[in-house]
């Protein structure tokens, strides 16, 4: 006989449908809650998407912040720089316009005098233009050279090298060649004394034609020249030299010789010493004289000197 189907089979259904209804809250809260995760990890994307974005923006601010402090501090340096070298350029001019020295120009007039053929003429061209040559013709008159020297730092030499003739008819010339004349070298022949024996005459002509502004011979220096060559007369005695120049007048002597090149440059250089002090001498008598007394008595004393002289 059949058994009837009432309590146990709707207390079976119920606990199915108990079972389903739980099952179906289980994936709807599941479902949600994926829901709810994914929707929290989307947000968190664009939360970091934005995060990332406004530190690249923060990155690229800092650069170009960062570029612009580094270009004005290279402009800094640059107007620094600028500013140190105008500096530079203004201190080296003020110091340029501030040391530069004075040079104080001469121009000397030096006589070459003595008898023909004892080697004036190779004397000049071997000073002025480092040349010798064993044939030369004799000077007619008068010729010149001109030599320049730059003494020192603060001053320069112009010389005047008049070569004036040996021959004795142009002897009563010899005035106007003389003037304004500050210096002189004469020229004997070691090889030759009677070439030594007209040195006194030519000393005489020179001191009685030409002569400094208060009265006294111009510096003469004796050359006893070739040199090269074998020595006769007094000429060969270095001792009677010096007395005879000390006796005469003369400002000094030096053996040269053109040929060889000796003693030369030296004995220029040692006349033109002589020369420059000579100057240096007027110039401070000069500055003595310029102030508001007028000294009549060193005055009167220079006019009697002068008269001594007949240049």
């Amino acid at each position: 006989m059949p058994q009837p189907t009432t309590g146990n089979n709707v207390s079976a259904s119920s606990a199915n449908n108990a079972s389903d209804l739980n099952q179906s809250t289980t994936t709807t809260t599941t479902t949600t809650n994926n829901r709810m995760m994914i929707g929290k990890h989307n947000n968190n994307q664009n939360n970091n998407k934005h995060s990332s974005n406004n530190n690249n923006n923060n990155l690229r601010s800092n650069n170009q912040s960062a570029n612009r402090l580094q270009q004005q501090q290279q402009q800094q340096r640059k107007d620094v720089q600028r500013n140190n070298n105008n500096n530079n350029e203004t201190n080296s001019s003020a110091t340029i316009t501030t040391f530069i020295p004075e040079i104080r120009e001469y121009l000397f007039k030096i006589l070459v005098i003595g008898e023909l053929g004892t080697g004036k003429t190779s004397f000049i061209k071997r000073y002025v233009h480092q040349y010798f040559s064993q044939y030369y013709r004799a000077t007619i008159g008068v010729d010149f050279a001109l030599k320049v020297l730059n003494w020192d730092d603060n001053i320069l030499i112009r010389l005047q090298l008049w070569d004036i003739a040996g021959q004795e008819r142009f002897g009563n010339m010899t005035r106007i060649y003389y003037k304004e004349a500050v210096g002189a070298f004469l020229v004997f022949d070691v090889s030759a004394p009677s070439s030594f024996n007209a040195v006194l005459k030519w000393k005489h002509d020179l001191d009685t034609k030409v002569c400094m502004a208060d009265g006294q011979p111009i510096p003469c220096l004796l050359l006893a020249n070739k040199c090269d060559a074998n020595k006769e007369g007094i000429a060969a005695d270095p001792e009677m030299l010096e007395k005879f120049c000390k006796e005469n007048n003369f400002c000094g002597w030096f053996y040269t010789s053109a040929k060889e090149n000796t003693n030369i440059e030296e004995s220029a250089k040692f006349l033109v010493g002589k020369i420059l002090q000579r100057q240096k001498h007027f110039a401070l008598e000069d500055v003595a004289d310029n102030d508001d007394v007028i000294n009549l008595a060193y005055h009167n004393h220079r006019v009697s000197k002068s008269e001594k002289c007949s240049c």
